[in-house]
């Protein structure tokens, strides 16, 4: 009797520390927001696609098979971001307030205490600072998943980016991790941009868009063109969508859009886009950032873009809306 009594009562304790093995569980609780639903999904394959997480009283859960480790993004309703470093049958818990959405933390493992350190360090840092901040972070911990967020979504996001700086950061992170396919394919992306600035020339390709047409690099010959990734969970990519839409009505066979929808599956892309009145050529692969064409044009992350000139040529990369409208607008006025 004594020994089922501490077998339940070891049980007990290991279930209270963390999820059962091959599984990790999140909690959380944000002040001010009562009741949402925010999207999940992993860059890295802890799962395919994206989830929900409904939330009740301010208060949510969320479990997910995990064989190893993994680094899972919470997208909130404003598309603000948050890391979660998931690893097999171990939760974490999350705190916060929904109108201070920027200083939430993860507690319950060492990649996420790390990686609330980091935000810390950024969160009234200069955009320069950020940069030495996160370089430093990257080099310092070479073998974290944290540190391959930091590479891939701070450094590449950023108006400064050094591009020969960010290989070697990548290369020194591959080095300590040469089984991560995440940093592989960020190398294989930055080489590729690093080789694709100003003058760079169409890429062959041949790919099937959402409607079941062919659709090859001859489409964007002889006219200005912009190539374009988007998600519905990423506001900004949406936003700049809207604004090239417009534009296309504006100048109509003078402008040619090319769609690289990010979203899970072509049902959530098609929903999105039934407002859609422009003849956009848009491709929804299902492969989110596995996706062959963001390796092809130099595409790494939400939102992207290249405009290339009518002779074919890669004129700009990754304006922001505003500067898109006006660049479009000096080269077909």
């Amino acid at each position: 009797m004594k020994r089922l009594l501490y077998i339940v009562s070891l049980t007990l304790v290991l279930v209270s520390c963390g999820s059962r093995s091959g599984y990790f569980k999140l909690e959380g609780r944000l002040l001010n927001l009562n009741q949402g639903e925010f999207f999940i999904y992993s860059p890295d394959g802890v799962f395919d696609g994206i989830d929900t997480i409904k939330v009740e009283g301010g208060r949510f859960s969320y479990q997910t098979r995990c064989g190893g480790k993994g680094t899972l993004v919470i997208v909130f309703p404003n598309f603000s971001e948050q890391p979660v470093f998931a690893q097999s049958g171990k939760s974490v818990t999350i705190k916060g307030d929904a109108s201070h959405l920027k200083e939430i933390e993860v507690k319950g493992t060492k990649e996420n205490e790390l990686m609330n350190g980091f935000r810390k360090q950024i969160a009234k840092a200069s955009p320069l600072d950020v940069m030495k901040f996160a370089e430093q972070f990257i080099s310092d911990n070479p073998k974290s998943l944290a540190a391959v967020y930091v590479l891939t979504k701070i450094l590449t996001t950023s108006d400064k980016l050094d591009i020969d700086k960010s290989l070697k950061l990548a290369e020194t992170l591959h080095n300590a991790q040469p089984n991560n396919d995440n940093i592989a394919r960020f190398i294989r992306y930055i080489k590729f941009k690093k080789n694709s600035d100003s003058g760079t020339s169409i890429p062959s390709f041949s790919a099937i868009d959402i409607e079941g047409k062919n659709v090859t690099n001859s489409l964007l010959k002889g006219k200005v063109s912009v190539v374009y990734t988007w998600a519905s969970w990423n506001y900004e990519s949406r936003t700049i969508r809207d604004k090239l839409a417009r534009m296309k009505n504006d100048y109509n066979n003078q402008l040619v859009l090319f769609a690289i929808n990010l979203d899970p599956s072509k049902h959530i892309c098609k929903q999105n886009m039934k407002n859609d009145s422009t003849t956009t050529a848009t491709i929804c692969d299902q492969l989110m950032f596995d996706s062959p064409l963001l390796e092809k044009f130099g595409l790494g992350y939400v939102p992207d873009n290249i405009i290339y000139n009518a002779q074919g040529h890669v004129i700009e990369r990754g304006l922001d809306a505003k500067e898109i409208e006006t660049k479009l607008k000096n080269l077909l006025n």
